[in-house]
């Protein structure tokens, strides 16, 4: 037996900034080697950021990634760190993209991990399986990998993969127990949805079992537009225990002393096949003396509970949109209801209270306790809060266009949307959308009005999760004796857009709690109208919801970019023609 000591770099890259990134490889990897690691993982694209999308059909971009590779081999060289190997993952291309004119079979843009070492690139591996559903569109990308790479570092026999590799069974893993190696490595671009984390390890574990051998898998931290990776980067051994687990939605070097079984002597077996793969081997490191210090022991965080998870994730996925793309802070409407108070919330724990601008926009609907409730919270929150009432706006355009009901309704939705982005146009700000999913997926909102904005931090929860989020994090502040951010009013009081007289949102729609499963059902679970009806649900209440959902597609194609956390979010996940006469009740 040998012992490596792994280091798994859960780091937080940027797309598109390729010196960065490469400056963080270099940082982190100077973290593990002044802690006496062996063998350093980066995660999935890591130089180019993930997912780097329709820029890999730009020949420059992946010239750019092929040269960033190289240097980045030669600093790591310099900054005296060339004898640990490492391994990245970037963007490269043995051929034209696939859709150009002169494109070659088998050939094109690769997702790819490298081993630098000793200033050069060593090895270099293709990822296998390419996913195609959900948020991934790497078929449309990428060509498949036919090699694995098998490389011996410190008389340990390692195979790389990458991400999607480990989610299908045979391929890549099965290939790796008939190369017998000691361990497998997997680079990870793996977005976080709800309850993920309970599947994962499970999954890590028979990927072991398949290869007899130990797993590492580093997992990238941070955002990406609607995107937001966790981390949760693991080591579990060819037995399926969990030898080391690193914490979730932060930066983190797990590092972590690893008994492996020694390589046969010698390498050779270069080009065999396995499984319909060839293997190809080399040669990275010598055997190594014992790691200098005491043993490292990684330690085994556990993941959080749903809804500190959930707000974890929408806090980072918050920062990183408004920081990556250089907003100084950002701007929202506060009417006093539970949407805007969380979102107000998640603000101020992504950004602070200095970078959140609050406006209270008060029509002649406008409740006196939905005023004083918006004032709390800003008292609370400690954000920069401002009232503009709308009214006489209201009334200006009310005096030139003869408008009645809805419109009116709407036009008062509209004039705040319109304040917000003078605000933004002229102070900076990004502006701060907050609608829900429940609300998205009806249709209840005002186009260019309670829509306006350029990000939507809980575009992908559900109402009854907003109501639970806030409970949640009202709790945790009083448990660590701090103010709770929400007021208990904005918790407790009915759902209201006060845009009318006495209004409510269930004079429209169904209760919360009896909508959100049917929505749930038929938007997450793809389920027809007879299996909504078979789960229990009012035929005519199912007919209601769903005619509400078909007809409000073109609405949700203007919406808001937002976080994903769950399995099947509007945008990247869902997408449906807008023009479109399929009903489910026929």
């Amino acid at each position: 037996m040998s012992t490596l000591r792994l280091a798994l770099s859960q780091v937080n890259p940027s797309v598109g900034d390729l010196a960065g990134n490469a400056d963080l490889v270099r940082r982190w990897t100077r973290r593990a080697a002044d802690a006496g690691a062996q063998l350093v993982l980066f995660p999935e694209m890591t130089l180019t950021g993930y997912p780097v999308e329709d820029l890999v059909f730009r020949r420059s971009f992946v010239a750019a990634s092929q040269a960033a590779l190289r240097r980045l081999a030669a600093d790591l060289a310099a900054d005296g760190l060339g004898e640990l190997p490492v391994v990245v993952g970037y963007l490269d291309a043995d051929g034209p993209p696939q859709v150009s004119a002169d494109a070659q079979p088998g050939h094109g843009a690769r997702n790819a991990a490298a081993v630098l070492h000793r200033g050069e690139v060593v090895a270099i591996y293709f990822k296998h399986h390419l996913p195609n559903y959900g948020v991934f569109d790497e078929d449309r990308y990428f060509v498949p990998g036919d090699t694995l790479t098998v490389v011996r570092v410190g008389g340990v026999d390692v195979a790389l993969t990458i991400c999607e590799d480990l989610w299908q069974a045979g391929g890549p893993f099965a290939v790796a127990r008939q190369a017998g190696v000691g361990l497998v490595v997997t680079i990870n671009g793996s977005p976080y949805e709800l309850n993920k984390d309970d599947v994962r390890l499970p999954l890590v574990r028979r990927r072991a079992a398949e290869a007899g051998a130990t797993v590492a898998y580093v997992n990238m931290v941070g955002a990406q537009d609607e995107l937001v990776f966790e981390g949760d980067s693991m080591i579990v051994g060819a037995d399926g225990t969990l030898l080391a687990r690193a914490p979730q939605f932060v930066e983190h070097l797990l590092l972590h002393d690893v008994e492996l079984p020694a390589a046969p002597e010698p390498v050779g077996g270069v080009g065999e096949v396995e499984g319909g793969m060839r293997i190809v081997r080399a040669e990275v490191s010598d055997p190594l003396p014992p790691a200098p210090g005491e043993v490292a022991v990684g330690g085994i965080i556990e993941p959080a509970a749903d809804e500190a998870e959930v707000w974890q994730a929408l806090v980072l996925g918050l920062r990183d949109y408004v920081d990556k793309n250089r907003f100084p802070s950002v701007v929202l409407g506060l009417s006093g209801g539970i949407d805007s108070a969380v979102v107000a919330a998640l603000s101020v724990d992504a950004l602070g209270p200095d970078r959140v601008v609050g406006v209270s926009m008060p029509s002649q609907h406008s409740s006196e306790h939905s005023r004083e409730d918006a004032e709390d919270l800003a008292k609370r929150t400690g954000l920069d809060y401002r009232v503009q009432p709308i009214q006489p706006m209201v009334d200006t355009f009310l005096a030139n266009l003869s408008l009645s009901g809805l419109a009116v309704e709407n036009l008062q939705a509209r004039v705040r949307g319109v304040l917000l982005m003078a605000l933004s146009n002229q102070e900076g700000h990004l502006v701060l959308t907050t609608g829900n999913k429940s609300e998205l997926a009806v249709g209840y909102s005002t186009l260019y009005g309670d829509s306006v904005g350029g990000f939507n931090p809980i575009k992908d929860v559900w109402k009854t999760l907003v109501w639970r989020l806030a409970k949640w994090r009202n709790a945790d502040a009083a448990r660590r004796g701090e103010t709770p951010p929400i007021p208990e009013n904005s918790i407790g009081k009915p759902p209201s857009a006060e845009l009318s007289p006495g209004q409510l949102d269930s004079d429209t729609l169904p209760d919360y709690d009896v909508l959100d499963p049917i929505l749930i059902g038929y938007v997450d679970g793809d389920l027809g109208r007879a299996g909504l009806v078979e789960s229990g649900h009012d035929p005519a209440v199912v007919d209601h919801v769903l005619r509400m959902v078909d007809t409000a597609e073109y609405k949700r194609r203007q919406s808001a970019p937002g976080t994903k956390i769950s399995m099947k979010a509007f945008g990247r996940d869902r997408r449906l023609p807008i023009t479109n006469r399929w009903r489910e009740d026929g």
